[in-house]
C-alpha cells in the first residue's frame, strides 16, 4: 500500500480545509469568552423550571444597558431544562442585581430566581489572560521541537523530525481555530479557557502520533539501510497505521457519546477536542511523515519548473 506516493493529494485536502476556517477567522474573527477580554457571566436557575426565551432575555439586558455600562446583546446559552447561562460586558453589583431583580419580576412567574453563578473578570485580567494563553501555546510548540530534535539526535537531520511535527501541529490549530471561528458565528460559542485547555490537549495528541510514525521510521533507517527513504516512511506508515487509527477511534467515540449524552455545559469543549482529535490523526499520517520525504528529496526545487517537452508558445 504506497500511502506516500499521494502526499500531494493529502497537502490539498489539508489546505482545502483550512482555508474556509481562516476565511471565518478574517470575516468574523475569533468570539473571546470572558475569559480573555473581560465581562461578567451569570448563570440563573427557574424555580419554575420554564426559563424564558433567549430573545426575551436578550431584550431585557438591552433595556438596561446604559451609556455607562453597556451590557447590551448578550450571548444567552440554555443549561439544562431550567437554566441559562447569560454572558454580557462588565457590570457591577448594582447594576446585576437590579438584573436578577427583573428577571425575578419579569419571567419568574411568582417563584425565586436563584443564582447558581456569578463570575466577573476585568478588561485587563482578560487581556493579560490572552496574551499568557498565546504564550502557552507557543511555548509547547518550542518545546515540542526541541525534545524531538534531543530524541532523535542519533538520526541524520533530527531537526527535520521536530519541525515536520511543528508544521502537523500548525494544521491542527488552523483546523481548531477555524471550527472555533465558524461554530461561534453560527452557535453563539466563546473561546473561554476550557476552549484554551482543548487546544493544548490537541496539540499533545497530535504529537503523541507523530512521534509514534517518527519512532518506527527512525527503526527501519537502520533495518533497511539499502531502501530508498521515500520507501522506508511508507513502510513505517504502513505499519503504524492500525495502531494510529484504533488509538484515534477510541477517544473519538468517547468524546462523540459525550457530545451526545454529556450535557450542554461540557459541549462546546468536547466537540472541539473532537475536531482537534480527527485533525491531528489526519494530520499524523498524511502530513507530518510526507513532509519528511519531501524534504528529504527537496522536491521544492522541481515545483515551479516545466515538464520535459512543455513548450512555450
Amino acid at each position: 500500500m504506497n500511502l506516500i506516493k499521494y502526499r500531494y493529494l493529502y497537502f490539498g485536502i489539508s489546505l482545502l480545509v483550512i482555508i474556509p476556517g481562516v476565511i471565518a477567522l478574517i470575516i468574523w474573527g475569533l468570539p473571546l469568552g470572558i475569559d480573555f477580554t473581560g465581562g461578567s457571566l451569570l448563570e440563573v436557575k427557574f424555580a419554575s423550571g420554564q426559563p424564558p426565551a433567549i430573545a426575551a432575555v436578550t431584550a431585557l439586558y438591552n433595556e438596561m444597558s446604559t451609556a455607562q455600562m453597556d451590557i447590551a446583546n448578550p450571548v444567552v446559552q440554555p443549561i439544562g431544562t431550567d437554566s441559562l447561562s447569560i454572558r454580557s460586558k462588565e457590570m457591577n453589583d448594582t447594576l446585576k442585581a437590579q438584573v436578577v431583580a427583573a428577571l425575578k419580576d419579569r419571567f419568574g412567574g411568582g417563584q425565586d430566581v436563584v443564582i447558581t453563578n456569578f463570575t466577573q473578570v476585568s478588561a485587563v485580567i482578560g487581556k493579560e489572560i490572552a496574551i499568557r494563553a498565546a504564550g502557552a501555546v507557543a511555548l509547547a510548540s518550542l518545546a515540542i521541537l526541541v525534545y524531538i530534535t534531543i530524541a532523535f539526535r542519533k538520526v541524520p537531520n533530527s531537526f527535520r523530525y521536530g519541525t515536520a511535527a511543528i508544521i502537523a501541529t500548525i494544521h491542527d490549530i488552523l483546523v481548531t481555530l477555524g471550527a472555533e471561528a465558524i461554530l461561534g458565528h453560527f452557535l453563539g460559542w466563546q473561546a473561554d479557557a476550557l476552549f484554551l485547555t482543548a487546544l493544548l490537549t490537541i496539540i499533545g495528541f497530535s504529537v503523541h502520533d507523530d512521534i509514534v510514525v517518527f519512532d518506527r521510521i527512525r527503526e527501519n533507517s537502520n533495518i533497511y539501510r539499502r531502501v530508498g527513504y521515500e520507501t522506508v516512511v511508507n513502510h513505517s506508515i504502513v505499519q503504524t497505521l492500525d495502531r494510529s487509527i484504533n488509538t484515534q477511534l477510541t477517544v473519538m467515540f468517547t468524546l462523540l457519546a459525550l457530545a451526545l449524552f454529556g450535557g450542554v455545559s461540557i459541549r462546546h469543549f468536547v466537540v472541539i477536542l473532537l475536531v482537534g482529535v480527527f485533525s491531528g490523526t489526519y494530520s499524523s499520517i498524511f502530513n507530518a511523515s510526507p513532509i519528511l520525504v519531501v524534504w528529504e528529496n527537496r522536491e521544492w526545487r522541481n515545483w515551479f519548473r516545466r515538464k520535459p517537452g512543455t513548450q512555450i508558445s
